[in-house]
């Protein structure tokens, strides 16, 4: 199992994150890129993941534009399956509805190799609600679990950081918002890493390596506890 958890960052924030993925993929084959998550034109997800992904060193990057598309593909023809980011909750009713979901279940037990974004890397904590404060949950979706490749640790992404339509105030009331949030999650819910966007999680079998250099947090039990990325983990998995 080889999995990158991606707090939602691009370009220079996930060069390093980007250099490994393309130390262990296989150079022959090409990469799978899923948008699902996002509404709307896919062609503008096509020129940014070419522009994203252009140190990775594979011979092309196919992307699907449907859930009926990705079902049919042979997931172990890709070198690896890059999951953006945008609504977590229609991405995972999606993939549960269509039968993907464990197609890709398949594809990580069998050391398939996943990079996913935001979204994309939320999918693959214990429980999706853990993104309740900054996703809306449009489609009704009932079965929030994720792939839970954490051993019932969730995900949150894009934590700490600023957004450029939001003012000063506005964005210190959104890490207010989402820190509770959080701190309430965790009494119920269970454990969450919080990542910012600069920092990747990188799940190598049962070695976990945060890749980057900003603090992230570990929200447990109603607490928050900030942690370095060049500092031991203090977790374990089973």
């Amino acid at each position: 199992m080889r999995i990158f958890l991606c707090g939602g960052g691009d370009g220079e924030q996930t060069r390093m994150a980007n250099q490994r993925l393309d130390q262990i993929v296989d150079h022959t084959k090409p990469l799978l890129y899923i948008p699902l998550a996002m509404e709307g034109n896919y062609e503008s997800c096509q020129k940014w993941i070419q522009g994203e992904l252009r140190e990775v060193r594979v011979p092309a990057i196919e992307m699907v534009r449907s859930v009926e598309e990705l079902f049919k593909k042979e997931l172990e023809k890709y070198s690896a399956i890059f999951i953006g980011g945008g609504n977590t909750y229609k991405l995972l009713r999606d993939l549960k509805t269509s039968g993907c979901f464990g197609k890709i279940k398949a594809y990580i037990e069998n050391d398939g190799i996943v990079f996913g974004g935001s979204a994309g890397a939320i999918l693959f904590g214990y429980d999706i609600d853990s993104c309740a404060s900054m996703d809306r949950n449009e489609v009704g979706l009932m079965d929030t679990k994720g792939f839970d490749v954490l051993n019932g640790m969730s995900l949150f992404a894009h934590y700490m950081n600023k957004s450029s339509c939001l003012s000063e105030k506005e964005n210190e009331a959104r890490t207010v918002e989402y820190t509770k949030a959080l701190l309430h999650f965790s009494e119920t819910g269970g454990p969450v890493i919080a990542l910012p966007e600069e920092d990747t999680l990188f799940l190598n079998g049962l070695a976990i390596e945060i890749i980057g250099d900003s603090p992230y947090y570990l929200f447990e039990n109603g607490n928050r506890q900030e942690l370095h990325p060049k500092m031991p983990i203090t977790w374990k998995r089973n």
